[in-house]
């Protein structure tokens, strides 16, 4: 089995995160803990494999909590779960030693493939011994790479998705279906059932909102 340690601020997301490896066969969740400081006082403790880091801790950076487990010589790998998309925190993160990158909103066949090509790449890279040739560590390398390919329900699309995943990103008070559809450019229709799927898929909240009269608001709210 592969351990995780699952590092998010946020106790809704950090339970979501942890029910994620959890489906995923070979992994299992080795704790779960909500700051930069518990999680490297976590792995000086104990054994673990992989960390699934948030950037955003509310001690730290989680590029800092790359760099101290570096420091410390343990010998784990990072996959970061995080909203950062500024190309300075991506090229400091490789330097860092991540080896896989997911943006957060993401779903759980996100997650699945990036934790699989994780397997796949230990299974290859575990023991000792010596390469055979370059073929063999392209091999290892190529197995941490997702490909090019989402598995969204038939007729939607990445593109899409992501114009929606950005409005929302931009109004943490929530946005209704109405208001998504004005700021992306799509239909109510369209942006109700692209919301309902982030929903479905845990990335974002159904919260009602109450106005004057009438029937309450449905809002989607970012979970972070």
């Amino acid at each position: 089995m592969i351990d995780v340690l699952v590092v998010e601020d946020d106790p809704v997301a950090a339970d979501a995160h942890r029910q994620y490896v959890e489906r995923v066969p070979g992994f299992t969740v080795a704790g779960v803990v909500h700051s930069g400081g518990e999680a490297v006082r976590f792995c000086e403790r104990r054994r673990v494999d992989l960390v699934l880091l948030d950037f955003y801790l509310p001690d730290t950076h989680g590029l800092a909590v790359c760099r101290a487990l570096r420091a410390a010589g343990t010998a784990v790998d990072v996959l970061a779960v995080t909203s950062a998309r500024d190309l300075a925190v991506v090229r400091a993160a490789v330097s860092a030693g991540v080896v896989q990158y997911l943006l957060k909103p993401f779903t759980f066949a996100s997650l699945r493939e990036k934790l699989e090509r994780y397997a796949e790449f230990r299974a290859q890279a575990t023991g000792a011994g010596e390469v055979s040739g370059q073929a063999d560590v392209d091999r290892m390398l190529a197995a941490l790479r997702t490909p090019d390919h989402h598995a969204l329900p038939k007729g939607m699309s990445g593109p899409t998705l992501d114009a929606v995943t950005a409005a929302l990103g931009d109004a943490p008070d929530g946005l209704s279906a109405a208001a998504v559809a004005t700021v992306t450019g799509v239909s109510r229709v369209t942006a109700r059932r692209y919301l309902e799927y982030l929903a479905d898929n845990g990335l974002v909240r159904r919260r009602p909102h109450y106005g004057q009269v009438g029937r309450p608001e449905v809002r989607y709210q970012p979970v972070t």
